[in-house]
């Protein structure tokens, strides 16, 4: 979702996007080998007995950091349709009161996540007992603090597009039907 009017906005927006892809990509890469060697031990035999644990812990981390992605293009689940129907003044009312709610959840969310991290202070996984569950655990006060950022940086434009009355759920939905309508004009 680029924006014209706030350059540099556009260029943090970049720059999180890319370190935001990176880190689920990479995560997903690691979540794939771990896997995939599973796998083949089991079939000579073999098993770890981390395996279970790191990968849920993993494809954890995988959904929050692919959540505050999401947050930052703005492909989390909304109401473009039923917000567009709403006259323009109460519209980017009703547009700031939902972001406020978001926003305060995903505050709450960071503090019970740190005080969850309080808690299990001096607790290790069970299978790697060297590994902290804190260290584990807290991408939970991280990803709720990535999210409320990606946010806010989508916001202006966001803000901009549901002033004018332009739906990003049409938007795709509309590129996509042009671009199957082209790949098959030669079909018809």
């Amino acid at each position: 979702m680029e924006n014209a009017d706030f350059p540099t906005l556009s260029r943090i927006n970049r720059m999180f996007s890319r370190v935001l892809e990176w880190i689920t990509i990479s995560l997903m890469i690691v979540l794939t080998l771990i896997v995939t060697l599973a796998v083949m031990a089991r079939l000579i035999g073999q098993s770890f007995s981390w395996y279970d644990e790191i990968a849920a812990i993993l494809l954890a981390w995988i959904t929050y950091y692919g959540s505050a992605l999401a947050a930052l293009h703005r492909r989390h689940i909304g109401f473009d349709t039923m917000l567009l129907r709403i006259p323009r003044k109460l519209r980017i009312l009703a547009l700031l009161g939902g972001e406020i709610i978001v926003l305060l959840f995903f505050f709450l969310m960071a503090r019970a996540g740190l005080q969850v991290l309080e808690v299990l202070a001096g607790d290790t996984l069970i299978s790697l007992t060297w590994v902290p569950v804190q260290l584990t655990q807290s991408i939970i006060p991280i990803g709720a603090i990535l999210f409320m950022i990606c946010q806010v940086l989508s916001l202006p434009a966001y803000l901009k597009m549901t002033a004018a009355g332009i739906s990003l759920e049409h938007a795709d939905i509309e590129e996509e039907v042009e671009t199957e309508l082209e790949k098959n004009k030669d079909r018809v």
